[in-house]
C-alpha cells in the first residue's frame, strides 16, 4: 500500500487510475460510482470520477497520525472493488 505524506494545512487531490484493472474485452467495463471512505480527522473537500479514474480532495488531519484512505468503485457490469493508500500527516 502506498504511503503519502501530507501537510496538515494542505488541501490536495489524490486518486487512482483503474484502467489496467477494468476488463477491456469483449466489452470495456467502466466506473459508474465512486465512494471515498475517510477517517473522521480528515475532510473530503471534493471528489470526481470518469470511466477509468477516481479523484478525491483531502484536507486536515492530525500531525503524526497515519490514516487509511479507501476508494470503493462500482462498474457498469456490477463489479465492486476497493483500493487504499496510507496518508501520514506531518509538518512540511
Amino acid at each position: 500500500m502506498e504511503l503519502i505524506t501530507k501537510d496538515k494545512d494542505a488541501n490536495l487531490d489524490y486518486g487512482f487510475d483503474w484502467s489496467a484493472w477494468l476488463p477491456q474485452l469483449p466489452t470495456p467495463d467502466i466506473i459508474v460510482g465512486s465512494q471515498w471512505i475517510l477517517p473522521a480527522d480528515l475532510t473530503l473537500t471534493g471528489e470526481s470520477f470518469d470511466d477509468t479514474t477516481t479523484t478525491v480532495w483531502i484536507s486536515d488531519g492530525v500531525i503524526g497520525q497515519t490514516y487509511t484512505i479507501v476508494n470503493r468503485i462500482n462498474t457498469v457490469a456490477g463489479r465492486i472493488d476497493d483500493r487504499s493508500f496510507l496518508m501520514r500527516i506531518a509538518e512540511r
